[in-house]
């Protein structure tokens, strides 16, 4: 951790010269990309060491290769990407891993600055405040949806405005119907026309059916492994379970996340039997939280169940018509639309998983994840769960309250 933090200090004090810390940042994602691939902690099972070498090389890539990669947010839809082999680089992510560098704080400075609200959600500071330094080479197209976030907007309007770039914003209706799937699917026909001309290459419909296809093997994988997590004891680190968002997420529909899922079902049905008590966390961990990461990562006493946003949609996209397929899954995301459908799948999820206490972490400014937060308390005291909620960030480490963080979470583990 020490030689992390130098090297974070090493790069802030370059930042007057974005090449370098070009050079310094891929340097240090290929340092961890060949440190993981070579000393493997055994510890973590086969499918996560995949899925850790996997998460850093798609971020080295869409960064190495700019003119060949779209900015996208966690829930736009990617397989149109895939299909076209053009590199995603999602937000959340690139801000974790600097958060992971410890040079978030520069950044965010940086972005509240140049005039960001601090009340912004810092995964969007982060990012902006990279780009506003000229740390990131600008993409050749970016992408976003409405869905769940008030930030996704307008930071992708500013992104586009400031760089020159074209941006397509898919717009969600909150509500199911057959006029929706319509009105969203003629975004999608839009969109990849859009990616046709911006990258001189057009869209194989064929290749979009097998991207889908591979991505409904996926989700059958998902459903499979959900069948075990209420037994097995298997999650060692909340890391791994953010990691999930590449696989579930923006990079689902990839043979190699296929690849993924296959293994982690093989691995769960060796795991050991859970013991110890299960936590369930609702929308997002917070991986460099100190009293979290002693509490949960490789613990033999508290074991990490799950979280709902790596489950927001399991069901089977239609492979006839996949621009239709695609529509209806991001109409029918669980995230997307009144709070009901939300606690409704989490309900889902916690009565098969069964776990012995719910914790929701609610990350400074996403507001949507903090305004739903009694309802999901009252959903977990229907079900006779215990639940907590704690307030922070999941990626500047500076507004968590370290103190409180630990009273709270220390009672409420105690009280399990």
């Amino acid at each position: 951790m020490e030689t992390v933090k130098i090297y974070a200090n090493i790069i802030k004090e370059n930042m007057d010269s974005p090449q370098k810390v070009n050079k310094l940042i891929n340097l240090g994602l290929t340092a961890a990309y060949y440190y993981v691939s070579f000393f493997k902690d055994r510890r973590i099972p086969r499918s996560l060491h995949y899925l850790n070498k996997y998460s850093m090389k798609s971020i080295k890539d869409s960064l190495a290769n700019s003119q060949n990669s779209a900015w996208v947010n966690l829930f736009a839809p990617s397989e149109f990407l895939i299909t076209m082999d053009i590199k995603p680089l999602f937000i959340e992510a690139y801000s974790s891993f600097m958060s992971g560098f410890f040079i978030e704080d520069y950044l965010i400075d940086t972005a509240e600055s140049r005039g960001m609200s601090n009340t912004l959600c810092s995964y969007h500071k982060t990012f902006i405040g990279a780009s506003e330094l000229n740390i990131l080479k600008k993409p050749k197209f970016m992408m976003t949806t409405s869905t769940i976030c008030d930030a996704n907007i307008p930071t992708f309007k500013y992104l586009s405005k400031k760089h020159g770039v074209p941006l397509y914003i898919i717009d969600i209706p909150y509500k199911y119907s057959k006029d929706a799937v319509v009105y969203v699917k003629k975004q999608l026909l839009e969109v990849a026309e859009k990616l046709g001309e911006v990258f001189n290459r057009k869209l194989d419909t064929d290749k979009l059916r097998e991207v889908v296809k591979t991505e409904n093997k996926t989700r059958a994988l998902m459903r499979e492994y959900l069948n075990y997590a209420g037994e097995k004891r298997f999650i060692p680190t909340m890391t791994f379970e953010m990691y999930m968002l590449f696989a579930s997420h923006v990079f689902i529909g990839s043979k190699e996340v296929l690849h993924f899922y296959e293994m982690l079902v093989e691995d769960i049905k060796r795991a050991p039997e859970r013991s110890g008590k299960s936590i369930f966390f609702i929308h997002l961990l917070p991986i460099f939280e100190k009293n979290f990461k002693d509490y949960f990562n490789f613990s033999d006493k508290f074991h990490i169940a799950g979280s709902d946003l790596n489950y927001d949609f399991l069901d089977e996209i239609d492979e006839n018509d996949p621009f239709k397929g695609i529509a209806e899954k991001l109409i029918l995301n669980s995230f997307n639309g009144e709070i009901n459908r939300r606690v409704a799948r989490i309900k889902e999820l916690i009565e098969k998983i069964k776990p012995d206490g719910i914790i929701q972490f609610c990350h400074l400014g996403c507001k949507q994840s903090m305004g739903g937060t009694f309802i999901i308390k009252n959903l977990a005291s229907e079900l006779g769960i215990p639940f907590l909620y704690l307030d922070g960030d999941c990626v500047d480490k500076r507004n968590n309250q370290e103190g409180q963080n630990r009273t709270r979470l220390e009672a409420f583990l105690e009280m399990l």
